[in-house]
C-alpha cells in the first residue's frame, strides 16, 4: 500500500497542475470576463476551445508517460518496489485526461453559479475505491499484486463516470459543443500565457507532497534491512516500513475540512472575485478579499485545534483494523496533529492565490513558491532524523505554509493598494481564538471527564460523537455569544451560493 498511494499521487499531480489548479485558476478569470462582456454564447465557444487543446496536450503527456514508464519497466531496473509503482502508474494515469476535462468542466459550471455536481463528483472516485477494495478483499487478491491493480482501475473507471456527468450538466447549462482546434481563439491564448506562471507556484507546493512520499518510501526500511547506500556512503533510514501509508491517511484526514470548507470558500468566491478584477473595482476586490479571510480564519483555526485534539481517535476509529495496529494509529496521529498546525494557513493559502490569480498577477506567488519548494525539501531531509521521524513531514508542510501565507498576505496588501482591513481581521481573529479555547475545553472536558461519570461510555465511538458535538455547540454559542459577524454571514446560504454575492 505504501507503493500504491505513492502511485496515486503522479495523476493527482498532474490533475493539480493541468485541472483544478493552474489552468482552472487561468481559464476563470478570462471566461468571467468573456460571459459579462460577450455573452454566454462566446463563452461556450471559448470553452470548446481550450477543452481542444487540453485533450490534445493531455493525451501527449499520456502516450509520452506511458512509454517512458514502460522503457524503463523493460529494462528491469530497480527493486519490486521501484517495479511496482511503475505498473501502478502506468495503469492510473489515464485519470489524469478525464480528472483534468472534469476540472475544466466543472470551473465552467462555476462560473455559472452551478457548485453542486463539482462537489459531488470527488464521492464518486471514494464510492469506486471503496467498491473495488471491498472485492478485493472478498475475492482474496488482498495480498497481491492483482488487488492493487483492481485498485488502480477502479481510479480510472470513476474518471470515466464523472466526466461523462459534467459533460451531461454543460449541456443542461447550454454550454457544451465539441471540443475545437481551429481557429485558435484569442482568450486561448490568453489563458495559455497565465499557465505556466500559474503552474510553477501550484505545482511547486504538489510536488513537495509528492517527493514527500517517495522520500519517505526510500528512508522506510524493515528493522533487519541494510542501510542505504548513496555515493558510497551508508545511510540510516530512520522511518518504518508503512509510512507511507500512514502519511496517506493523516494527509486525507487535514484535508478533509480542507474539502469541505476551504476549498469550497475559495472556489465560490474565485468567479466573484474575477469580476471585480475584470471591472477594475479595487474597492469591492479588497472587501471581498478581506470577507474571505475572515470565514477562513473563523472556519480553519477551529478545524485545526479540533483535529489536532482528537487526532488519535479519529484515526483508530476509521483506519484501526487489520495491518493498521496500534502503533500505527499513534504514528498516523503524531503525524496528523503536525499538519493540523498549519491548517489556518492551509485555508488562507486557497483565498491568497486567488486573489492574485485573479488580477492576472502570477510572478508574485512563483517567486514565493520557488523558495518555499527549496524550504520544504530541506525540513523534510532534515526532520525525518529528529524524534518526530514521520511526524516531520507533517511539521516541514505546516511550517512551509504558514510562511506561504504570511508572505502572500503581506504583498497582496501592497498590490491591492489599500488596506485589506487588517484591524478587522485582527478583532475577527480574537472572537475566533475565544471561540476555540471554549471549544477546547468542551472537548477535553468530554473526553476526561464523561468515562468518570459513565463508565460505560469509554469507547471511542461514544467519546468522539460526544466530542465533536460538544465541541462544535461550544464554539457557535460562544460565537453567538460574541457576535461573530463570521457566522452570521455563514447563514446567508443565498449569498454563499452566489459567490459571496450581495453586502
Amino acid at each position: 500500500m505504501d507503493v500504491f498511494w505513492t502511485a496515486f499521487r503522479v495523476p493527482n499531480l498532474l490533475r493539480r497542475l493541468f485541472g483544478e489548479g493552474a489552468l482552472s485558476a487561468a481559464f476563470v478569470p478570462v471566461f468571467t470576463q468573456v460571459a459579462r462582456a460577450e455573452g454566454w454564447e462566446k463563452a461556450r465557444i471559448v470553452l470548446a476551445n481550450v477543452t481542444g487543446w487540453l485533450a490534445l496536450i493531455l493525451a501527449g503527456l499520456l502516450l509520452a508517460g506511458e512509454l517512458l514508464i514502460s522503457a524503463w519497466l523493460l529494462l528491469g531496473r530497480g527493486n519490486w518496489e521501484a517495479l511496482l509503482l511503475g505498473k501502478l502508474i502506468m495503469i492510473m494515469l489515464p485519470f489524469m485526461v478525464t480528472i483534468c476535462v472534469l476540472a475544466l468542466g466543472s470551473a465552467a459550471l462555476n462560473c455559472k453559479g452551478h457548485f453542486a455536481y463539482p462537489a459531488f463528483a470527488p464521492i464518486i472516485l471514494n464510492l469506486s475505491l471503496i467498491a473495488a477494495a471491498w472485492y478485493v478483499g472478498r475475492s482474496g487478491r488482498a495480498d497481491t499484486w492483482a488487488g492493487l491493480f483492481m485498485l488502480s482501475a477502479a481510479v480510472v473507471v470513476a474518471g470515466l463516470v464523472q466526466v461523462a456527468g459534467v459533460l451531461w450538466l454543460l449541456r443542461q447549462a447550454k454550454l457544451a459543443s465539441l471540443p475545437t482546434l481551429r481557429p485558435v481563439l484569442p482568450e486561448l491564448h490568453r489563458i495559455s500565457s497565465m499557465v505556466l506562471p500559474m503552474m510553477i507556484p501550484l505545482g511547486l507546493l504538489q510536488l513537495s507532497s509528492l517527493f514527500d512520499s517517495i522520500y519517505a518510501l526510500v528512508m522506510s526500511a524493515a528493522p533487519d534491512a541494510a542501510p542505504l547506500r548513496l555515493l558510497g556512503v551508508e545511510i540510516h533510514r530512520p522511518l518504518e516500513v508503512g509510512v507511507v501509508t500512514r502519511l496517506f491517511a493523516a494527509n486525507r484526514l487535514y484535508q478533509f475540512p480542507m474539502g469541505i470548507l476551504a476549498i469550497s470558500l475559495a472556489t465560490a468566491v474565485f468567479p466573484l472575485l474575477s469580476r471585480h478584477a475584470a471591472d477594475n473595482d479595487m474597492p469591492g476586490l479588497r472587501h471581498t478579499t478581506n470577507r474571505a479571510l475572515r470565514l477562513s480564519l473563523f472556519l480553519g483555526v477551529p478545524s485545526g485545534v479540533a483535529l489536532l485534539l482528537l487526532a488519535e481517535p479519529v484515526i483508530a476509529i476509521i483506519y484501526r483494523t487489520g495491518e493498521f495496529t496500534p502503533a500505527d494509529v499513534r504514528q498516523s496521529a503524531a503525524i496528523l496533529q503536525m499538519y493540523c498546525l498549519g491548517m489556518w494557513a492551509y485555508f488562507c493559502n486557497h483565498i491568497l492565490l486567488r486573489v492574485f490569480f485573479a488580477i492576472k498577477e502570477t510572478k508574485t506567488p512563483l517567486r514565493i513558491a520557488s523558495g518555499l519548494v527549496i524550504v520544504n525539501v530541506v525540513l523534510v531531509m532534515l526532520l525525518v532524523f529528529t524524534p518526530l521521524e514521520g511526524a516531520g513531514i507533517g511539521l516541514a508542510t505546516a511550517i512551509t505554509a504558514s510562511l506561504n501565507s504570511l508572505l502572500l498576505a503581506l504583498l497582496i496588501r501592497r498590490r491591492l493598494g489599500g488596506d485589506l482591513g487588517a484591524a478587522e481581521i485582527f478583532v475577527s481573529l480574537l472572537g475566533t481564538f475565544a471561540a476555540t479555547t471554549a471549544m477546547a475545553g468542551a472537548i477535553f472536558a468530554v473526553r476526561w471527564a464523561l468515562p468518570t461519570w459513565l463508565p460505560k461510555a469509554r469507547s471511542e465511538w461514544v467519546l468522539l460523537p460526544a466530542s465533536v458535538v460538544a465541541g462544535s455547540l461550544t464554539f457557535l454559542a460562544c460565537a453567538a455569544v460574541l457576535r461573530c459577524r463570521e457566522l452570521t454571514e455563514l447563514r446567508k446560504s443565498a449569498a454563499v451560493d452566489a459567490g459571496l454575492g450581495g453586502d
